[in-house]
């Protein structure tokens, strides 16, 4: 059987940096995915999916889009451990990948298309697969693409039209922090790096952001005015307010007899 994580830890001194060396996945109905969002060299998202035993991995430099129409360049990179989806900390300088990582989501999978079996069409440079996460839902895709890396492992990332397609919000602006601490990428510091051993939670009916995006399509004809209210800005440990909510002023008092203006 080959050394899937062979690459991986000969990168890696785990002496020096706290990354997990491996991990065996648990059972469950569906297979886990993590994006942990890495501010190395540059700032990207790091997308990966349970499969073969370890997590297959993409470094998406401008994160996810819930826009159809925007397929985000989506880099694959050595398979990780599966110990590795609970990672959050700083991995220190002089180290590979030397940076901050925060869990920006997690959840499970599940397979789609093409044919029966992900693992092949993996190999063949497609695979659809639906989303159960606390910010990322629905039906996505990666397809491999000819690109200009000699390694030729440049692929995109692409939203399907389904009812949580939304062109009008930017989920990494609205929801930037760790569904785990509640903090932004960068303030994770080196006196407090961390991993966590906690039990995430997983499945179908994972708050909310899924549900907020749904309704800002069917609660109005105006999309647009509905979504820079920041639909993900009150869900629990996963989101922040938008710009455009930050910049809004408050509605005026109406003056009454038992109370002056201030």
């Amino acid at each position: 059987m080959p050394d899937r994580l062979k690459k991986y830890k000969e990168m890696r001194d785990f002496g020096e940096t706290p990354e997990p060396a491996g991990g065996k996945p648990k059972r469950g109905k569906l297979p886990l995915f993590v994006i942990q969002k890495h501010h190395a060299s540059r700032l990207h998202y790091d997308f990966r999916l349970e499969m073969e035993g370890v997590l297959k991995s993409w470094a998406v430099p401008k994160g996810p889009s819930y826009d159809p129409t925007v397929k985000r360049l989506a880099m694959m990179t050595e398979d990780h451990p599966y110990d590795y989806a609970s990672f959050e900390g700083v991995i220190p300088a002089g180290n590979y990948g030397a940076g901050n990582v925060i869990i920006w989501d997690n959840g499970t999978w599940e397979f789609i298309e093409p044919g029966d079996d992900p693992v092949k069409a993996l190999q063949q440079g497609k695979l659809t697969f639906r989303l159960y996460g606390k910010k990322m839902f629905g039906e996505w895709a990666l397809v491999k693409i000819k690109g200009r890396s000699p390694k030729g492992n440049e692929w995109l990332l692409i939203k399907h039209r389904d009812k949580y397609a939304n062109p009008n919000v930017d989920v990494t602006e609205v929801a930037p922090r760790s569904i785990i601490s509640n903090l932004d990428v960068d303030e994770i510091g080196a006196e407090n790096t961390w991993q966590s051993d906690r039990k995430a939670t997983y499945g179908r009916r994972a708050p909310t952001l899924a549900s907020r995006l749904a309704a800002e399509q069917q609660a109005t004809k105006k999309p647009a005015s509905r979504s820079s209210r920041s639909p993900g800005a009150r869900s629990r440990g996963a989101s922040a307010p938008s710009r455009s909510s930050r910049a809004r002023s408050p509605r005026p008092t109406r003056p009454t007899g038992r109370r002056r203006l201030r």
